[in-house]
């Protein structure tokens, strides 16, 4: 989940959601029109699928796509019908976790088809329950899991408190009067302040272009998400569970608490709150390419170490 002032503060100033990249803009068919998204252009190696969070749109990927595509594999970030520069229905109900895994579905059909090699598939925070139930729905499709900043259930605490809030401003003043109060709340932080200016243009204009149906959907799906944890463990797909040392939406806590339970891989992004991907992408970057080359033995290094840590 990304949210105005949210927590895109750490990084340099080139390292956001308008950092450069050679990434294409193209659009995959969904369930309920194209899906936007930027693909870096097909390869053998492999393909990498990357799903934003709740508010946010494929640029929350951008300082990735290059350096991912670099390292042999095909990079495709898409935002989620309904967000940003895809379109989405007019009514709520089209925006559950189960209609929008199934998009997430249609998609890594497409590239499967398109594209030899693993087809590894990345959820952010509200991303990640996506993700979670796209690869439940069809374990055969996708070769590995990447949970970043994602949690077991549904979204708790703060977070999930200004999301309870949403419904009547909407119904007040729309999409409008969303961001505006969520930019007043930001600005009264000094890390939102120190966002550049093209930069929360960016994130104005994104939040702008969301659906109104959308957000109270998706809102609805993350607040009443149940605990999928044991059946994701039984699906036998790896896992990787990834977040910011100081994450502010599902608490590192309850992220570690989760890969324990998988029984995944887990890694904490240090100088990273709840976008690593924008926050350090350097390390989220090592992070990810590490389990990509080799989950099997990622996912065993990872037991040795927390044995040795007993």
């Amino acid at each position: 989940m990304v949210l105005p002032g949210g927590s895109e503060h750490t990084a340099p100033d080139d390292l956001r959601q308008l950092a450069a990249h050679d990434a294409a803009r193209v659009a995959f068919p969904g369930r309920t029109g194209p899906l936007a998204a930027l693909d870096t252009g097909e390869v053998e190696s492999g393909t990498v699928l990357l799903v934003a969070g709740y508010t946010g749109s494929k640029e929350d990927f951008a300082p990735l796509l290059t350096p991912i595509a670099d390292a042999g594999l095909r990079a495709v970030a898409i935002d989620q019908r309904g967000q940003f520069e895809s379109p989405g229905p007019e009514d709520p109900a089209p925006y559950s976790v189960a209609e929008l895994a199934a998009d997430v579905l249609a998609v890594g059909r497409q590239l499967r088809e398109q594209s030899p090699g693993p087809l590894h598939l990345l959820g952010h925070s509200f991303g990640g329950i996506v993700s979670r139930a796209a690869v439940l729905a069809e374990p055969g499709l996708f070769d590995t899991l990447t949970l970043l900043g994602s949690g077991p259930a549904a979204l708790t605490g703060p977070r999930a408190e200004l999301l309870e809030h949403l419904s009547p401003l909407l119904d007040a003043g729309g999409v409008q009067l969303v961001n505006d109060t969520l930019e007043q709340l930001a600005m009264t932080d000094p890390r939102a302040q120190a966002v550049p200016a093209p930069t929360q243009e960016f994130l104005r204009r994104r939040f702008l272009a969301n659906s109104a149906a959308g957000l109270r959907g998706m809102a609805d799906a993350m607040l009443g998400e149940p605990d999928r944890v044991a059946e994701l463990a039984a699906s036998g797909v790896p896992v990787l569970v990834a977040h910011g040392i100081a994450d502010d939406a599902w608490s590192p806590a309850a992220q570690a608490d989760m890969a324990q339970r998988l029984g995944a891989r887990h890694e904490v992004i240090v100088h990273a709150v709840h976008s690593p991907a924008i926050e350090n992408p350097e390390r989220t970057l090592q992070v990810l390419l590490s389990f990509w080359s080799d989950p099997v033995a990622a996912a065993a290094a990872d037991d040795d170490q927390t044995e040795a840590a007993r």
